[in-house]
Formats: structure tokens, sequence, C-alpha cells
């Protein structure tokens, strides 16, 4: 029999991220797309990989420091992982520069041009010259560096510039030092014509004026990752709020894990620098393109170039609740799942806005992770705490990166007479729901709101996600246990028609696997996620595969998972969807299960199973179900967008072999469209017909579950 605990049958989950990013940076290769639609995905490649430095690899430090040995699947230790990302980075490196290279070039074809301050003509270095004094050199932070000026304290992500100088009088004296260019300087100076020229160009031709005295003799920029993981020891936490606002400031100074220097940076003055940072060698980068690959979207957002990116998709309010009618009254007709970003946001958001307004209603209970910047749902929630209804909001502090927002929002509810809760002791609360609670005919009845994403209104028109809309007795009624668990107190958690993790999410999932694999060749699973790292889910997954289940995994990024291992996978297929829109949603099928499809807010991960309180919404609404099925069924068919894992841990692009092409995105734009413009015309039947099936009667010889 053979040993599922053999390393050998696990991707490493952070190698795994890694090729993720790789497609990532694939769509920023592809000619196909428009220019500053690749440049878009070069600022997402580098923001992703800014933020698996400042988590992934510093938590990987941490544990080589700790000396612990083995800490996955894979049986990789700590610094075997480090050592095989670094290689992988910097062999990537050049692949990423001659990407960004590539597009520039090209985008110089259509207007838009980076290029040095000596590159410029004389007229363009008078204005830079004047932007200089006027904008720059009032903010800059010029420091030297010697026995009296002790080496600074640089926060996660600064920005600058090395520089070594001369002294104009005593020529034998040299001395180094730094220029701290503050985040509140664009990155780019933008020109007439649309050039753009890095900031560190024009500090660089003024650094004798900020060091009076002293002649450049050469500079280099450079750019500062550290660990930006918070650690919060709740036990000694007596407030809450005011030791996360402390772990915010501690953020920006926790340990460096990566330096990044400009190509102008040699051994001499990158070995300066590092006396006083001590960055370990490997973890050391030399880019000879400009740094902070994240600040190109500065030349993305552009509007005048607009026709450089996709076009952009209006998200449509389809048929029932683009009506009038209240929409509480159309979720007592009927349960609604909605499809983002296809189909709009924004009736999520106009319910809670209703629920505000309604003098009906008594209470609102809601969790929020991550709410947006300017969030309409929060404002909501104040005026209706405001106006005297019961108003309970779960704020998840910890969600990472978006704490300090949260912590905004968090005060402003209480404030406005909201009760707030702050997470739950030992866990993060990953649940996206909302229970609306309101009188009608002398009795109380509920609304419930379930979803796969977050209450941000931003993200979910480039995240496609699910939300799941009832007023059904049988789920609210557990959602009101699940917030009475959420304020209370609770040793079982345990609910009837939902599940929630910690205790019931990962039981289920696995008896949902094995019911299948009982069912051998008649057996059927479709898992839509968007990482898939749990062991035990893994080995389930493994054993359905040898009693003859067919297994499609859509797993948008890590998968531990090997497919196609002949008596251990072969019967499962994965695939990663990459395109217009972030695939975020997790939903399931299991063929002989009663419900036969779930969604959810929790991946197949350690942390989303154990570690955090999620919930798992089995969807028995025979109309949400059905198209729940057929998405998934568009997704597995999918010949345009699709990557498929192979066994040995790569991805490569699925070709469509002359059958139809098939774009999951672009189809389900259509389908949207056509809905709509049914609605318009007002053609009932019309509209039931194309809301029963995405795809064509042809499309179906194509796409089989």
């Amino acid at each position: 029999m053979l040993n599922l605990k053999n390393p050998d049958l696990y991707n490493n989950r952070e190698i795994s991220w890694l090729q993720f990013n790789t497609r990532v940076l694939k769509q920023a290769q592809d000619e196909s797309l428009p220019l500053l639609e690749r440049l878009k995905f070069l600022a997402i490649y580098g923001t992703n990989l800014d933020e698996f430095y400042m988590i992934r690899v510093a938590g990987l430090k941490k544990l080589f420091a700790a000396g612990i040995i083995v800490s996955s699947a894979d049986k990789l230790t700590p610094l075997q992982q480090l050592r095989e990302i670094r290689k992988y980075l910097h062999q990537e490196q050049q692949v990423v520069e001659h990407c960004m290279n590539g597009v520039l070039k090209k985008l110089e074809a259509e207007g838009i041009s980076v290029k040095l301050y000596n590159e410029v003509n004389q007229h363009q270095k008078q204005y830079l010259n004047r932007y200089f004094h006027e904008n720059i050199y009032p903010v800059i932070i010029p420091i030297a560096i010697d026995a009296t000026h002790p080496f600074p304290h640089l926060n996660n992500l600064s920005f600058g510039l090395i520089i070594k100088l001369r002294d104009s009088d005593n020529t034998t004296i040299e001395r180094f030092g730094i220029i701290r260019v503050p985040r509140v300087l664009e990155r780019f100076v933008e020109l007439e014509n649309n050039i753009y020229i890095p900031i560190e160009s024009v500090v660089a031709e003024h650094v004798e004026e900020l060091f009076p005295g002293y002649t450049l003799i050469k500079f280099a920029s450079f750019r500062v990752t550290r660990n930006a993981d918070i650690e919060i020891e709740e036990e000694e936490a007596d407030d809450f709020l005011e030791i996360l606002e402390e772990g915010l400031k501690l953020r920006r100074k926790g340990a460096m894990v990566r330096l990044e220097v400009g190509s102008d940076g040699d051994d001499e003055i990158v070995n300066f620098f590092n006396r006083h940072t001590n960055v370990y060698k490997d973890d050391i980068y030399t880019f000879h393109t400009f740094l902070n690959l994240s600040s190109l979207w500065q030349i993305v957002s552009n509007k005048h170039f607009a026709h450089l990116l996709s076009e952009p998709f209006k998200t449509k309010t389809l048929p029932p609740l683009d009506s009038s009618e209240n929409i509480f009254s159309t979720l007592e007709k009927q349960d609604i799942l909605l499809y983002h970003p296809y189909e709009s946001f924004d009736p999520v958001v106009k319910l809670i806005q209703a629920a505000a307004k309604d003098p009906d209603v008594v209470s609102i209970k809601m969790t929020l992770y991550r709410s947006g910047t300017d969030s309409p749902i929060v404002k909501a929630l104040m005026s209706a705490s405001e106006s005297g209804k019961q108003v309970t909001v779960m704020v998840e502090l910890k969600a990472r990166f978006d704490e300090e927002n949260n912590l905004i929002w968090a005060k402003a509810l209480e404030k406005a007479g909201a009760h707030v809760i702050y997470g739950i002791k030992g866990f993060k609360v990953h649940a996206k729901a909302t229970l609306i609670t309101r009188r009608k005919n002398g009795k109380l009845k509920q609304y419930a709101h379930l979803g796969t994403g977050n209450y941000n209104q931003s993200t979910a028109k480039i995240y496609t996600d699910m939300s799941y809309l009832t007023s059904k007795d049988e789920i609210t009624t557990d959602m009101t246990r699940f917030f009475h668990f959420l304020t209370g107190f609770s040793k079982k958690g345990k609910l009837n028609e939902l599940y929630m993790s910690p205790s019931q999410v990962k039981p289920k999932i696995l008896s949902l696997i094995q019911n299948e694999a009982r069912k051998k060749t008649d057996g059927r699973i479709i898992a839509k996620l968007n990482s898939l790292v749990d062991d035990d889910v893994i080995k389930a997954l493994y054993k359905a595969s040898q009693a003859g289940v067919k297994v499609d995994l859509i797993v948008r990024g890590i998968c531990s998972l090997k497919p196609g291992i002949e008596g251990v996978s072969e019967n499962i297929r994965v695939i990663s969807i990459l395109g217009k829109y972030l695939e975020h949603a997790r939903a399931f099928y299991f063929k002989n299960d009663e419900a036969k499809v779930y969604i959810s807010s929790a991946d197949w991960m350690p942390r989303n199973l154990t570690r955090r309180i999620e919930l798992l919404t089995a969807i028995k609404d025979e109309k949400a179900r059905d198209k729940i099925i057929q998405i998934l069924q568009l997704q597995c068919a999918d010949n345009s967008l699709a990557h498929e894992l192979q066994s040995d841990g790569s991805y490569i692009k699925v070709k469509n072999d002359g059958i139809k092409t098939i774009n999951n995105h672009r189809l389900l734009e259509d389908y949207v469209n056509k809905i709509s413009r049914a609605a318009t015309k007002d053609t009932a039947s019309s509209i039931e017909q194309l809301a029963a099936k995405i795809f064509s009667e042809d499309e179906q010889n194509v796409i089989q579950l």
C-alpha cells in the first residue's frame, strides 16, 4: 500500500506560490493583451512579491532562527525553502526586467515613455528643476552617516538613494550618506506629453544642493523590505485596540528581510549600506530597471490611455433585483445567487442600506474583514445605529494589511453606538455573513447574506466571488446561533444547517470527499478555491482518486497536491485560471451528496480549517445550485485562461486543440450582457430562457460535467 505521507507526493507551498506569481508575470508577457494591461500585471506581480517577502520569507527566517527543522508535508526545512526561493527569484528577475523593458519600449510608440533626467531636453530639465525645488526639496531627507550621525531606522518599503560624496575643499575626504524619499512623493515625475521621470533620477541631479560643499561621486537607488507580520500576545492584551495600534507601529520596524538596489550599486556602495542593515547576501537583488514594480500603477492609471487597457465591463444588476420591489419582499419569494463581478455587488450594498432606513428593521448583525477605505456599507451601519437600530459588527482587526483601516471603522462604529466585537481570542474571523431582523405582521422575519468575498465594493468589481441571499428560516436561525457564538461564550459552537470552522468545516469536507470515494467510478468532485495545502484533505483526495473518483480542482494559487501520479492521483486534474478578474470564489460540487453544491469563505488550508472562524454553506435552492454547477463546468472547460498543474509541480498553458476557444471571463460577460438586454426589452420568457443556461447548445458539446 502506498505511503501517503511520502514527501514526494506534495508540492512545497512557498514554491507553489512563487509559480502562481510567475503565472501573473506570464500575463504581463502575453502579447495578445493591451500594453497597459500587461504593465498592470507587472505591478500586481511586484505587489504580490513584496507581501511574500514581508510575510512568508520573514516567517521562514524566524523558523530557521528558532531551530525548526520540518515545517511542511514536503519535509523541506526552512533553510532549504529559503535557498529555493532565492534561487527561483534571482533567475526570474531577468525575465521581469526583459518583460518590463519590452513593454515600456512598445509604450513609447503609443505616446508613453519613461526617461531619465539626462534624456530629456533643456526645457523639460528646467521644469524638473522647478519641480524639485517646489515639491521635492522641502520634504526630502538628506542624511549624513558618520561617527556623529548614526545610520537611521528605515521603515518597511522605504525608498531612497545611497550616495558617495567627496569634500570639495579636501578631495581626499570621501563620505557616505543616504537620501530618503518619502512616500508622499509620487514615484514618477510626470511631464507633458506623458513622459515619466523616475524620482531618483531627479534627486540625483540635485544631490550637491542637499549636501553643500560636497561633490557626488556615485549613487544607487535602494528599497528595503521588513518583516511585516504582526504578532499579538492576546493573553497579555488588556486593550486589544491599543496593542494592535502598537503592533502597526512595530510593523514598520520589523527585521529587514530584503534589500533591492539599482544597477549603479557597486560592491562598495552596497557593502557600506549593508554594514548597517545586515541583509543576507542572497536577499539582495540588483535591478537593471527602476525599483518598486507596484509603482507602475501610476502609469497604468493614466486616463488618456484607457484604450491600452482591457475593455472595462460594466457590472449588471439582473432580474429580479433590477425592479423597484422592496428587496425584502423579493427575498421572501426566492433565494438569489450572485456571481460577481459580472453581477453587480450593488444589491448587497443596497440590502444593508435598505435595512438601515427601514423602520421595521430592528437589528443588523455583520462580519467585516476587509471593507475598503470609503465603505457605503459601514456608513449605512453607522446610520442604522444612530437611528436606534441594534447594530452588532464583528470587525476583524487582524485582517492583514487592513488592520489600520479596520481600526478606523471600528472606532467610528463604536462612536455611532454600534456594538463592536474585536475578533475571537485565538482565531481570525474570516466568515462573510450578514443577518437582518425585521418585523413583519407582528412577527420577526430574518434575511441573510453569505459570501465568499469581502464587503468591499471596490474589489467586488475585479474579484470573482459569490453572494447568496436568502430568507430561509433554517439558515437564518443558524446564523442567529453563529452571531451568538461570536458575541458570547461557547465551547462547542456547532451549527445545524451551516458548518463553522474550526470544529465543523474540515470534518464536513473530509466526509464529502469520502462519500464520493465510496461511490468509486460514479464519484465526482469539482472544487474551486484559492489555495489547497491541508494534508488531510489532500490525502482524502488521493484516496478518492485511487477509488476511481474523477476530481477537477480549480486552484488559483498554492496547490500542494500533485496530480497525475500513477496509482495515487491519475484521476485528479488541477488548473489555475488567471485573467481579467482575480478568481476568489470558493465553491464545491459533490455529485452524490444530497445538497451537491456548497460555497464557503474558507480555502482548504490549515489556517482556514483549524485557526479561523469560517462558514461553509450548502446551496439547496435548485436555481442557485444549477447556476454554480454551470460556472464550475465552464471553468473546467476553459482553454484560454487556464494553466494545468503537472505532476512535477510545473504548469502548462491549456491549449484549445482547434476546438472552440473558451475564455470563461469573456463568456460570462457576454452571458450577463444578454440577460441585461433581454431585461431592458422586458421579455420575461427570454430572460428565463437565458438564465437557465449560461452557454449555448453548441457549447454544451464542449462543456460537460
